[in-house]
Order: structure tokens, then C-alpha cells, then sequence
């Protein structure tokens, strides 16, 4: 029984830390959007948003201050 309920804890344990990891900050991307109505969506991955995601980082600490 004991053997049973620690294994029931484990579990339990295991599954909130999967639930916290991926439930946790959604992931940064930069969206382009157009005067058009359409937009463009570009992964934190990508070359041309990590230089976009490092300017608004820069902007975003500056208004913060």
C-alpha cells in the first residue's frame, strides 16, 4: 500500500513539473503585421527576429527605467 501511494506521488510530482514546463512563458516570436490586414509570424529561431526580440527587449528595459 505504501509502495502504491509513493508511486501515486511520484506520478503526481512528475506530471505538475510537465504542466508547469510547458504551461509556463509562451514562446517569443515577432509578428509582423501589415496595413494590408495580413501578417507575417517569425520564430525566435529566426535570424531577422532575434535582432527584432533584441530591439524590444532594449526598448522595453528603457521604459521600464
Amino acid at each position: 500500500m505504501r509502495r502504491l501511494l509513493a508511486v501515486g506521488v511520484a506520478g503526481a510530482a512528475a506530471g505538475i513539473a510537465l504542466w508547469r514546463r510547458r504551461g509556463g512563458a509562451p514562446a517569443e516570436r515577432v509578428d509582423l503585421h501589415f496595413e494590408d490586414g495580413s501578417m507575417v509570424s517569425l520564430p525566435a529561431a529566426s535570424e531577422d527576429a532575434e535582432r527584432l526580440l533584441g530591439l524590444a527587449r532594449d526598448v522595453l528595459a528603457a521604459a521600464r527605467s
